[in-house]
């Protein structure tokens, strides 16, 4: 929607040095952009609760089958090449070292256990095993990469010149982000002033729900496959897709820019970590009660709770 010649960005924003972002004109010309979002996601989500909430998502199962689902998700998955590979591309070699770290981590040391302190009723404190690897591979690469590119950064080893290859790996490129965000900030309704809509960019997101509802009846599909569950019946799936359409539309009333949907590489991190409920797994080495509990046994499927 914001590629149509009426929504391109003014030759003067082109030059991001030359601009003030704290001007009125600059705000202005953001926050336009942001209402006209808010309306047609507004909008659209209706379109997703009616289909959900109605049941029409269950009666059109017959036709979404795996000739369906796995095209769509590919289709929608295509255009994220050019973002990951633009940020890539800005330092090949930190890209490649988190790839690889992620693959080592989630493949090679999976079933590696690193001893943790814990508590229980029984033994008091004292240490038992825990799958660090299996359970945060993404996180351990990611925390393990960016402390190479502020090692990198403090010792000068990336260039400082901004057109120069390398500079957006630094750690302080965007520091000042920190400083000047508020400590404290509240979202409301909108912030942005009174959405707008338009019938141009209602088909546009509309078009984008559709493919959702699509991706995301393989998602539940897929969820159920890995946590073990049964096949997720009809009316789980259009109560699934109603309450996204229910997060849409507060996600666009608060004008976050985006809707709210289930994420495929969610489903992917389900694969790698064979976590299923992650924040009592994470927590299980620190939570007492839950000593002694075999991990499968916390790995809820949500899918489950649902249906």
């Amino acid at each position: 929607m914001l590629s149509l010649p009426a929504w391109r960005c003014p030759e003067w924003t082109f030059n991001a040095s030359l601009v003030n972002t704290s001007s009125p004109e600059f705000t202005e010309e953001w926050q336009k952009r942001i209402r006209e979002l808010q309306g047609t996601i507004m909008v659209a989500s209706c379109v997703q609760m009616l289909v959900g909430f109605s049941g029409l998502i269950g009666f059109l199962m017959r036709f979404i089958g795996p000739l369906t689902i796995a095209p769509t998700i590919s289709l929608v998955a295509l255009p994220l090449f050019d973002s990951a590979g633009n940020d890539a591309g800005n330092h090949w070699g930190i890209a490649a070292m988190t790839i690889f770290l992620i693959v080592l981590f989630s493949q090679y040391l999976k079933n590696i256990t690193v001893p943790v302190l814990v508590y229980g009723q029984k033994k008091k404190f004292h240490t038992s095993k825990f799958h660090l690897f299996q359970v945060f591979p993404v996180l351990l690469a990611l925390c393990i990469s960016w402390l190479t590119c502020f090692v990198l950064t403090v010792t000068d080893a990336l260039p400082s010149a901004p057109a120069a290859y390398g500079h957006w790996a630094r750690t302080d490129t965007k520091g000042s982000v920190l400083s000047q965000a508020p400590w404290f900030r509240v979202p409301y309704p909108g912030q942005w002033g009174l959405p707008t809509i338009s019938l141009a960019g209602v088909c546009g997101i509309i078009a984008g729900v559709i493919s959702s509802m699509v991706e995301s009846v393989g998602d539940y599909y897929a969820c159920a496959r890995l946590v073990g569950a049964p096949t997720p019946p009809r009316h789980a799936i259009n109560r699934g897709i109603g309450i996204e359409g229910l997060g849409c539309l507060l996600a666009g009333a608060w004008g976050t820019g985006n809707g709210t949907t289930s994420y495929s590489e969610n489903v992917g991190v389900l694969g790698i970590t064979q976590v299923r409920l992650q924040v009592g797994v994470g927590c299980l080495p620190f939570w007492p009660q839950l000593e002694g509990v075999r991990k499968r046994e916390v790995e809820v499927s949500q899918l489950t709770l649902c249906s």
